[in-house]
């Protein structure tokens, strides 16, 4: 969508616009605490996931679509949750896989100015305000990224990720990356990157890059952590549920 079609977030930018009182950055902190609090209580207990990440603006005919919907099904097959960014596209494809598999289907939406809806075929729903909750919540409950065609989100979630694994935030978190052809460009560009010492060479192997599911959802069942528990917590907990 142009962005001048986009209207803002007003709390949002009032805060980034530099320092204000310290009664509005509490505020505005209490809202982000708030906003994890219930991410915790309800993503706690939709078992371990796999998020699939990839463009809203691909129909369900298109290719990548029809391959993000193999990757839901094998997601379910694996004995793990789908979670998406609960949106159209690539989101809903990866989230109708999982659901027609019988297995899991999660949907961490974000609110925007243009109000994306939650796709059909989402079983548990979240809507976060702010993408960096979102982004958060995602890496903690997921063991597991695969990344598809997107566009500026999908590379936000990308490069944020390797950067958490590189800096050993994060450990033995595989990333698949499909679609050659589209993502080829970037692979040379990273391997500039390494040419000039800006990176490791070793970091160009912090994910799988290809264009057949089957060989994704393997480098996934291969590399997950062992301390990954395929069973959900009982619903126990009803402080700050979120609904």
């Amino acid at each position: 969508m142009p962005p001048e079609k986009i209207a803002s977030d007003k709390q949002s930018v009032i805060f980034l616009e530099g320092p204000k009182s310290r009664f509005r950055d509490f505020k505005f902190a209490w809202h982000i605490f708030r906003q994890f609090i219930g991410g915790f209580r309800t993503l706690h207990f939709v078992g371990p996931c796999v998020t699939v990440f990839g463009s809203a603006r691909f129909a369900q005919d298109h290719e990548y679509c029809k391959a993000a919907m193999e990757f839901g099904r094998g997601i379910a097959k694996q004995g793990l949750t789908t979670m998406t960014g609960g949106g159209p596209g690539i989101m809903q494809a990866a989230n109708h896989g999982a659901f027609g598999a019988g297995g899991k289907s999660v949907g961490c939406n974000i609110k925007l100015p243009f109000e994306q809806l939650a796709n059909p075929y989402v079983q548990t729903s979240i809507t976060f305000k702010y993408f960096f909750v979102r982004k958060v919540l995602m890496v903690k409950y997921s063991y597991a990224f695969i990344i598809m065609p997107g566009g500026f989100g999908t590379m936000d979630e990308l490069f944020e990720t390797l950067t958490l694994i590189q800096t050993n935030t994060i450990n033995h978190f595989p990333i698949v990356l499909y679609g050659k052809s589209y993502y080829q460009p970037m692979l040379d560009y990273l391997k500039e990157m390494a040419d000039a010492g800006t990176i490791a060479t070793a970091d160009l192997d912090l994910f799988l890059l290809t264009d057949d599911v089957g060989e994704g959802l393997q480098h996934i069942e291969r590399h997950i952590s062992k301390k990954a528990s395929k069973r959900a917590h009982k619903r126990l907990w009803w402080l700050f549920e979120w609904k």
